[in-house]
């Protein structure tokens, strides 16, 4: 099953690490630093230009990536529980 995050983007959902909710999840210093470092390391897709709701972190080739998607961390893990259960 894979886990759709806009436009055209979409993740196996067995690759899904974290579904995160951008607003309460940087708060912190050490979220927000760590988005930084991973953009600046090349490790973060805008899925659109539009604002990110939410960023999953998930596992390509290895290698982990992080997407910052128009859509909430709510939905996104509603989706993934739906999946789950067909």
């Amino acid at each position: 099953m894979f886990l759709h995050l806009g436009e055209n983007v979409v993740v196996p959902i067995k690759d899904v690490i974290g579904i995160f909710d951008m607003e309460t999840s940087t708060y912190g210093s050490d979220t927000a630093q760590f988005l930084r470092a991973a953009e600046e390391d090349g490790f973060v897709e805008r899925v659109t230009p539009e604002k990110p709701k939410s960023f999953v972190i998930a596992e390509v080739d290895k290698k982990s990536k992080i997407y910052l998607s128009p859509i909430s961390s709510v939905t996104l893990s509603k989706r993934t529980i739906v999946n789950f259960q067909d």
